[in-house]
C-alpha cells in the first residue's frame, strides 16, 4: 500500500494542534439562522426564494440539493473529462453486484485502492477507501439498494482544495471566488502518547470518534507513534470528523484561473460551483495541475470562509456576498429563460438527501 498519509513539499500542514475556530463553537442550528434570514430576505427582494437553482439550468436544482456527481461528469466535454480522475458508475441492484464491480473496474482500468463514493451525497458521507475485493464486498453489501455509487481511482496527492469559480451568464469569462485548502484530521506522535491519547487531547479531533456509525477511524487506538510521526485519520477532509480548512484563496494565479475557466466552459451553462481537487503541491496547484474528485454546484458553501483565523462576523461577511451572488445570477438566468425549481420539489430533493446520507456506510 502507499503512503499518502505523510506531509511532502509545498503542503500546509500544522505543527501543533489547530485551534477551532470561534465560527466552529457556534451550534449549527443556530449559525443557520443569519444565513436563513438573509435568503428570506433576497428571496423576497426577487421575488422567489428558490431562484439560486437556476443558476446552473442543467444541473439538478442548479446544484442547491439533489444532484448527483456523475451528472456533473455527464454533462463535460472531452477537455473537463480528461481532467477527471477515472471512475466507473454502479447500481445496487442486489444479485452478483461484486462481480459486477470488480467487472467494471477491469474494463476502467481502475485497480485497488479506489475510493467509493454515493453518487448523491453530502459532507464525505459514505464516502471510503477500499484497498482490496474483501472492503468492496463490504462496502456493497452495505449499501442501500436501488441507489448508484462511483467507483474511482484512489488519488495519493498529498493536497486536497476546492475551488470556487463562478461565471455571470452572458460573460466571456469568470473568476475565482475562493479557494479552500483542507486539512485531514491527523496526529503527531510524540514517542510516549498512544493514539487515543493524542485524539482526546486535541478538541477538534474529538470529531473523529464521536459517532462511529458515520465514520470509522480504523487505526490502532493504542498505538504509539514515533516522536514526529503523523497518523492520518480518515480519508476525508470534513469538519464534521475534524479536518481543518484554510483559506488559501491567495494561490488563485492566472495559470490556476485559467485552467479551471477551461474546464467550466466545457461545461454547458455552468456558472458557479466548487471544484475540489487534488495536488501534489501548492506550486503545481498555483499552475493548474491537478485531478478533479468531484464537482458542486450552486449549494457549495464558500468553505474557505471557515478557516479558524476568521471572525463570525468575517464569516457571516463572505457568506452573504455568496447568497447574494447565487441569487444574482439565478436572476441572470431567469431573465434569459430559465425557471427555478419549485418549492415542494426542492423540498422533496433535500429530504430524499437526508434519508439517504443515514443510510450510507459509514466514512473511514
Amino acid at each position: 500500500m502507499d503512503e499518502p498519509f505523510a506531509t511532502v513539499m509545498g503542503v500546509r500542514s500544522p505543527v501543533t494542534a489547530p485551534r477551532v475556530g470561534t465560527i466552529e463553537r457556534i451550534p449549527k442550528w443556530l449559525n443557520l439562522v443569519p444565513m436563513v434570514l438573509q435568503w428570506c430576505w433576497l428571496g423576497l427582494r426577487y421575488r422567489s426564494l428558490t431562484l439560486p437553482s437556476a443558476a446552473n439550468p442543467q444541473i439538478t436544482a442548479g446544484g442547491l440539493v439533489g444532484d448527483t456527481k456523475s451528472e456533473y461528469f455527464a454533462g463535460m466535454g472531452a477537455h473537463a473529462h480528461s481532467k477527471v480522475a477515472p471512475y466507473v458508475m454502479l447500481r445496487a441492484e442486489g444479485g452478483d453486484m461484486l462481480a459486477a464491480a470488480l467487472s467494471a473496474m477491469g474494463e476502467a482500468g481502475l485497480m485497488f485502492p479506489v475510493v467509493a463514493k454515493p453518487d448523491l451525497g453530502w459532507c464525505g458521507f459514505g464516502v471510503r477507501r477500499l484497498d482490496d475485493t474483501l472492503d468492496l464486498a463490504d462496502y456493497l453489501a452495505s449499501y442501500p439498494a436501488g441507489e448508484s455509487l462511483m467507483l474511482q481511482r484512489y488519488l495519493g496527492e498529498q493536497g486536497e482544495a476546492g475551488i470556487f469559480y463562478v461565471r455571470h451568464p452572458g460573460q466571456p469569462t469568470g473568476g475565482l471566488l475562493g479557494i479552500l485548502l483542507r486539512h485531514y484530521p491527523q496526529v503527531t506522535g510524540d514517542g510516549t502518547s498512544t493514539v487515543a491519547q493524542l485524539i482526546e487531547a486535541d478538541e477538534r479531533l474529538h470529531r473523529v470518534v464521536r459517532n462511529r456509525r458515520e465514520h470509522e477511524c480504523r487505526h490502532d487506538p493504542d498505538e504509539v507513534p514515533a516522536a514526529g510521526d503523523t497518523v492520518r485519520l480518515s480519508l476525508i477532509g470534513s469538519t464534521r470528523i475534524g479536518g481543518r480548512y484554510e483559506d488559501g484563496s491567495d494561490s488563485a494565479t492566472a495559470e490556476l484561473t485559467a485552467a479551471i475557466e477551461a474546464i467550466a466552459h466545457d461545461m454547458p451553462q455552468f456558472h458557479v460551483g466548487r471544484f475540489d481537487v487534488r495536488y501534489s503541491t501548492l506550486q503545481d496547484l498555483r499552475s493548474g495541475r491537478f485531478t478533479i474528485m468531484e464537482v458542486n454546484g450552486a449549494g457549495s458553501e464558500a468553505v474557505h470562509a471557515w478557516d479558524p483565523k476568521y471572525s463570525v462576523w468575517q464569516v457571516y461577511r463572505m457568506v452573504f456576498a455568496k447568497q447574494r451572488l447565487l441569487f444574482a445570477l439565478g436572476a441572470a438566468n431567469r431573465a434569459r429563460g430559465h425557471r427555478p425549481i419549485g418549492m415542494l420539489a426542492l423540498a422533496r430533493h433535500h429530504l430524499r438527501q437526508q434519508r439517504l446520507i443515514r443510510r450510507y456506510p459509514p466514512s473511514n
